[in-house]
């Protein structure tokens, strides 16, 4: 099984950072919405790994009020 990497690995985060707060410059809330929902969907398609991708589900969900089960995660 292979696992989420939850240690930094983006070489320049402060350059990351920038291009995604650019990438919702002059958008409305439902634009930036359909943007992160873009974002999420063709990322998934890039990992590809149900395991990796099932662990970031679980992981994105730890803390909020709504907390359910996503699928089987150690």
């Amino acid at each position: 099984m292979s696992h989420l990497n939850l240690e930094p690995n983006i070489a320049d985060m402060d350059a990351f950072y920038e291009r995604l707060i650019d990438t919702h410059n002059g958008l409305s809330e439902a634009d930036s919405q359909m943007v992160n929902a873009k974002l999420v969907l063709l990322l998934a398609n890039h990992i590809g790994d149900m395991d990796v991708l099932t662990q970031a589900f679980a992981k994105a969900r730890l803390g909020l009020a709504a907390e359910v089960p996503c699928g089987d995660v150690q």
